[in-house]
């Protein structure tokens, strides 16, 4: 597996966290950005992760901003990519077994840096559970 993973200004913080956790853990990763905590455009960063994401089927994303609705949003323009928005670790075990995700969105503003870990955790660790959610899910893309 190999964790692409970008942010915004507003995610900066969060963002440098998680590669302290992801080199701990022996990933393999990309940093698209951004690399400060100055005002960037959210989209640059989520369109460059969705891109590096979809060329190949063991990358996953890791998108960080303010809400985390925004970069989610600019990353599902992009046919192939499923963003999900998770603020605890629950929604982000369902965001794989229920809806096969490949890109985490998460919320700097309102988790903690510990919530983030176990957000993060359980989204590499959770396993698509396929049968009546595949039907579901290869309904999203038109």
């Amino acid at each position: 597996m190999k964790i692409i993973i970008g942010c915004d200004h507003a995610g900066f913080e969060y963002k440098e966290i998680l590669i302290n956790l992801i080199r701990e853990k022996k990933f393999h990763f990309k940093d698209c950005g951004c690399f400060s905590a100055e005002s960037v455009d959210y989209p640059d960063y989520a369109h460059e992760v969705s891109k590096e994401v979809l060329k190949k089927t063991d990358h996953i994303g890791v998108l960080i901003c303010g809400s985390a609705n925004g970069v989610a949003m600019a990353a599902n323009k992009h046919n192939g990519i499923r963003a999900a928005v998770c603020w605890n670790k629950k929604t982000s075990e369902m965001s794989i077994t229920h809806n096969d995700a490949n890109v985490l969105c998460v919320p700097a503003r309102f988790i903690s840096p510990s919530e983030l870990k176990e957000i993060f955790d359980a989204f590499i660790s959770s396993q698509f559970e396929g049968g009546r959610h595949k039907n579901r899910v290869d309904k999203i893309n038109c």
